[in-house]
């Protein structure tokens, strides 16, 4: 919804609703998939994250400006790493597999409720209205970018949530682990320059979506 929604022709009010919208929906999703991350460590037996500050919801904790401003302006953009001492889980394996995935669900649950909100209340909504404006805008972004921010940490490339899930079942010197270590930063950073990436990304994102929508339709 949200690439739709940048083609259009907006009021400078819109406009304003919309960067707010966006920009809210943007610190949500972060805190959300971060504060997941420094819980599930925290309930696996490592305190890691909540002696530095980072069992928190307070997006403060969990922003860096940087990624902000880069997700603000080139749709991609980053919050800082949940500091996790995996050598202090009770079970290690299964720790990082808990922790690696948390983040991923809790966008996915995010996105999923949000699509819920954007469903049933969007219509009943007064678009003349500047705070409704807003609030459509809002339900409508955050589908998308907790939903974007889950697919894209799905990929097992490091160092993202995807490749330390898979990584929990290989062992250290596995080749592809290896290659990931060394290649994984070019890897990602190709993948999100290239158009037919960007395409796949896109028609993903939009097809669960649209899942989403059709299933509230069943009500």
């Amino acid at each position: 919804m949200i690439y739709y929604l940048f083609t259009l022709e907006l009021t400078g009010w819109e406009f304003f609703a919309f960067i707010m919208a966006y920009f809210i929906a943007i610190v949500i999703a972060f805190s959300a998939h971060e504060f997941s991350h420094a819980l599930v460590a925290n309930l696996c037996g490592d305190a890691t994250a909540k002696s530095a500050g980072r069992l928190s919801l307070n997006p403060f904790k969990h922003i860096d400006s940087f990624g902000m401003l880069a997700f603000l302006f080139v749709g991609f953009g980053w919050a800082k790493p949940v500091p996790v001492n995996p050598l202090h889980f009770r079970n290690y394996k299964k720790g990082v597999r808990l922790v690696s995935i948390s983040g991923i669900i809790t966008n996915l649950i995010l996105s999923f409720l949000f699509s819920c909100l954007c469903y049933f209340i969007s219509p009943l909504l007064n678009l003349n209205n500047v705070f409704f404006i807003f609030l459509f805008y809002f339900l409508m972004i955050s589908t998308t970018i907790n939903l974007s921010l889950a697919f894209f940490n799905l990929l097992p490339i490091f160092p993202l949530d995807g490749f330390n899930f898979v990584s929990s079942f290989l062992k250290p010197d596995n080749k592809f682990v290896q290659f990931m270590y060394r290649f994984g930063n070019i890897i990602l950073l190709l993948l999100i320059i290239l158009p037919v990436f960007d395409l796949i990304y896109y028609y993903g994102v939009i097809g669960i979506e649209n899942l989403f929508f059709k299933f509230w339709g069943l009500f």
